[in-house]
């Protein structure tokens, strides 16, 4: 930060000033850059940029963070002062504060008689709605951690697929490497009709139910895996003729 003490608000010049006004009439101080900074938010002001790439930017400073250590200086024309309540179009430079070399204070923000306000941000602020941005966010935390619970831990490509099957038609869950379907049988590895186990004795309808659907299930991967390997087959076919 350049030992926390460059020009103040209204400094022109070379660095190293040790002050300079801000307007006619204006008091002298020197103060740490980032402070008058902060408080020229919604100014007009002249920042020059440190070389090799000096550049002049003239515009409303919008923002100086003082986390990140960035200004953003909006360069286009101020509205008219009939209307200063009228939106300001944007052409935004991002600035860090190290590579300021001086800063001008051209005229005062419109509201600067006044406390600092959202409501006179321009462009305009509109308020956030804090519960619908909540409820998103359980929405979201939700939809994530149900997402997780449908992925099986350390089992193959296969017995995803027969889990995410299972579960698009039945209530299904993880438990180890195990598919539960519908708390009525588990599948074990590798997942076959023979794998299928009642979680009640004696409940064979849930038993030769869930085996019918892994039987299709298996069939379907089997037929796309098939079609997958011959068109891979075929583009290798292909390149090899036209290699040839």
């Amino acid at each position: 930060m350049a030992e926390n003490k460059r020009q103040s608000p209204g400094a022109k010049g070379s660095q190293g000033s040790s002050g300079t006004t801000s307007g006619p009439g204006m008091a002298t101080a020197m103060v740490p850059l980032e402070t008058a900074l902060s408080g020229a938010i919604g100014a007009r002001v002249r920042i020059v940029t440190n070389a090799p790439t000096s550049s002049t930017y003239e515009g409303t400073l919008f923002t100086a963070c003082p986390i990140t250590n960035l200004v953003a200086i909006n360069t286009n024309p101020a509205p008219s002062t009939a209307d200063p309540k009228q939106a300001q179009n944007g052409d935004y430079h991002v600035i860090p504060v190290s590579r300021i070399q001086s800063f001008q204070l051209l005229a005062l923000a419109s509201n600067s008689s006044d406390s600092p306000s959202f409501t006179d941000a321009q462009p305009p602020i509109q308020p956030l709605d804090a519960r619908a941005l909540k409820s998103r966010e359980i929405k979201a935390v939700g939809e994530a951690i149900d997402r997780e619970a449908r992925r099986g831990k350390g089992v193959t490509r296969e017995a995803q697929d027969i889990f995410d099957a299972f579960s698009r038609t039945m209530p299904a869950r993880w438990d180890g490497s195990n598919i539960i379907v519908a708390d009525a049988v588990t599948i074990g590895s590798p997942y076959r009709s023979d794998d299928c186990r009642p979680l009640v004795e004696g409940d064979t309808a849930a038993l030769a139910r869930v085996r019918k659907v892994l039987d299709m299930e298996r069939k379907k991967i089997e037929f796309r895996n098939a079609s997958a390997t011959i068109g891979s087959t075929s583009t290798f076919s292909r390149d090899q003729r036209k290699g040839g």
